[in-house]
């Protein structure tokens, strides 16, 4: 039987997250951001482990905040806890069949494009529940808030996940018919700076490359910034501006008429669109009727 395990010697649990975010990302901000808290909270989380330790675990280099020898150390076993802790209830999450099955993607693929098929998967699959999450931090795929994820990557993912392309991330502009009338009848890509672009802002650059890559070498200044596509493709269904579309997002829109392309100048960035999940999860039943229904939805809307 294993001993007793003196309690009395951990440190403040919940304060490890705080302490974790901000090493990693070196900013409280950041780490707020991350984590869903105040700045003042994240302060107060690595204080209560400084004062509980007898150490302090950051100094200021100028404006960088970076952590002192001590908490170099206690990083590293902080971050080896936080991982094993999270591999075991991944464990046991994914060996219980009785909960929903976890989709991960973000709020743009959600509703404009997997949410109107997840019906037909509901009625093909009725013994399957799904539970879809698009809240993530970044663009990776976080096994914690997923089984299974619709996510972009750049590069293919490493050797611990199992990934499935799905569709190029290609970028062109789509604006509505109304805003298309004020466009020459054969226009060019340049003409398009007549208009007002809309700009998401986590994929600031992706129109300075479409632009570039056109030859069009004056990059205005975007009148609006918003921070999904999903709300640059409603505005663009207004009549508010052009958005730049990078995936099969805008394609329900396109081939009712409510949005045309202004321009048939399309730019391919590197990367795709596809489905990971933990290599050691590809073969759970549930996970692999998911992903293997996807990939025949994608392959029979391209037939």
């Amino acid at each position: 039987m294993p001993g007793k395990i003196d309690l009395r010697k951990l440190p403040p649990l919940n304060a490890l997250k705080g302490f974790e975010a901000t090493v990693r990302r070196a900013s409280v901000r950041e780490a707020a951001e991350e984590l869903c808290l105040t700045h003042p909270a994240v302060s107060h989380q690595i204080q209560l482990l400084e004062n509980d330790l007898g150490v302090p675990l950051f100094s200021r280099e100028g404006r960088n905040i970076v952590p002192t020898p001590e908490g170099r150390l206690l990083y590293g076993h902080v971050r080896r806890a936080l991982e094993t802790l999270i591999d075991g209830s991944e464990t046991v999450r994914r060996a219980h069949s009785g909960r929903p099955l976890r989709v991960q993607t973000y709020v743009t693929s959600s509703l404009r494009w997997l949410a109107p098929r997840i019906p037909q998967f509901v009625a093909a699959h009725p013994e399957i529940k799904l539970l879809l999450s698009t809240c993530a931090p970044d663009w990776e795929f976080d096994e914690s808030l997923g089984d299974v994820g619709l996510v972009y990557c750049e590069t293919p993912p490493g050797p611990e996940y199992h990934w499935v392309p799905l569709f190029d991330y290609t970028l062109f502009p789509v604006c509505s018919p109304a805003l298309r009338a004020r466009l020459p009848a054969q226009p060019k890509p340049k003409d398009l700076l007549e208009l007002p672009l809309i700009v998401t802002y986590s994929e600031t650059r992706n129109w300075d490359a479409w632009l570039e890559s056109a030859g069009v070498q004056v990059v205005p200044e975007a009148p609006v910034v918003v921070d999904t596509l999903a709300l640059a493709l409603e505005m663009a269904l207004d009549g508010s501006g052009v958005a730049l579309v990078n995936g099969p997002f805008a394609d329900a829109d396109l081939k009712s008429g409510r949005l045309v392309i202004p321009v048939t100048h399309r730019v391919q960035c590197p990367g795709s669109w596809g489905l990971i999940c933990r290599w050691d999860s590809r073969d759970n039943p549930r996970v692999a009727t998911f992903m293997d229904w996807l990939v025949t939805t994608v392959t029979s809307a391209e037939g």
